[in-house]
């Protein structure tokens, strides 16, 4: 019989017991590995303060659903707008060949990019977006117009809306179930823009001359009102992303002093760059100035992210840089029409010229009137 009061444990047990490390080893070790870890690298989710990489995920997947929208958009104005004139044949024909394979790889590319940049980043692209697109705006005639403006949006739209979508999800306590019904929802304008924009490159001047296709009807009247209501959804788009960008930015700062010694060098300099920028580009509107535009504004980025930001963030901009260049050169054909079209607006005089919106119909219905 045992003795009363005493346990006894089997072999196994007490070896592992005495393997383990007593409480002052446990401390040295947590200690050493938390110095450790302090210079690692933290995952993106964790920087856009989110608790599962899932809503990141979802977020990065509304953006770039937001850019594509704005693509097919563009694709179908610029499509009518060239078969409407007779001189623009050739760019009615790059822009139909563009292949339509090459969008899905665009939606996922631009989802992986979305998805690991972080708040910071993406707030002050959103941030100096707005001021480029205000001094643009400003500088240009009365009258004039920027089509490329809509285009050079493209990857500044995407960080536009995962900011707005972390700051206004932020504490909320079904942020992933709306994130995913917001996912279905710009799945099912997305599925339905790209649908509009292949049945117009390929069936819009039969279908208008035709005359039995409703939605070919529909657009040979409202085609003009696509810029208009992009202007306004953007409009919409960016003053809430920029709020939400100020308020992204300010969370990091513990005082109001700290804050503005963050924001008025970085208001400066940005005012000054877009400035240079934007006379740059008026005075050498090419292909390779756009390009150009974008690393300078990355640049300046990096330079700042190198004196106030952190270190994690130097990887950021390399991807936003990456993403930048890929939204530019997948708009190619499109950027070419616009930059263009705005050149022919800018320095040619006014013309009097319409053509006409509505391909003419066939006249053997008149004939067969006439011999009835």
């Amino acid at each position: 019989m045992g003795v009363p009061g005493a346990t006894f444990e089997p072999e196994s047990c007490q070896q592992r017991r005495e393997a383990e490390p007593r409480p002052g080893q446990a401390a040295a070790r947590s200690d050493m590995l938390a110095f450790l870890t302090a210079f690692l690298p933290r995952f993106p989710w964790d920087v856009w303060g989110a608790t599962r990489p899932l809503d990141s995920l979802l977020q990065g997947v509304v953006g770039a659903c937001a850019v594509s929208v704005l693509c097919s958009l563009m694709k179908v104005h610029l499509f009518i707008q060239c078969l409407n004139d007779p001189d623009r044949k050739n760019e009615r024909e790059k822009i139909r060949s563009q292949r339509h394979l090459l969008e899905d790889l665009h939606l996922c590319l631009l989802t992986i990019i979305f998805t690991l940049v972080g708040s910071r980043v993406a707030a002050l692209v959103v941030l100096e977006f707005s001021l480029r697109a205000v001094s643009m705006l400003l500088s240009l005639n009365a009258g004039a117009q920027n089509s490329q403006l809509f285009l050079m949006c493209q990857y500044s739209l995407g960080c536009g809306i995962t900011c707005s979508l972390h700051y206004l999800h932020e504490g909320a306590p079904h942020r992933t179930w709306n994130l995913i019904l917001a996912v279905g929802l710009a799945g099912l304008i997305v599925w339905y823009t790209r649908r509009l924009s292949k049945h117009i490159c390929t069936m819009y001047e039969l279908h208008s001359r035709e005359r039995y296709c409703g939605v070919c009807l529909a657009l040979l009247t409202s085609w003009h009102g696509i810029p208009g209501l992009l202007c306004r959804a953007l409009k919409i788009t960016f003053v809430v992303a920029d709020l939400a960008a100020i308020a992204l930015i300010n969370k990091d700062f513990l005082s109001t002093s700290e804050a503005i010694r963050f924001w008025t060098p970085l208001t400066i300099c940005y005012t000054l760059l877009v400035i240079y920028m934007q006379e740059e580009q008026r005075q050498n509107p090419s292909k390779q100035m756009v390009y150009q535009t974008a690393f300078v504004r990355m640049g300046g980025l990096l330079i700042l992210m190198l004196t106030v930001g952190l270190w994690m963030d130097i990887l950021h901009i390399f991807i936003s840089l990456a993403g930048e260049l890929w939204c530019l050169i997948r708009a190619d054909i499109l950027l070419d029409i616009c930059r263009e079209q705005d050149f022919s607006q800018r320095f040619s005089k006014p013309s009097h010229r319409s053509y006409d919106v509505s391909p003419r119909i066939n006249k053997p219905s008149s004939n067969v009137a006439g011999t009835s």
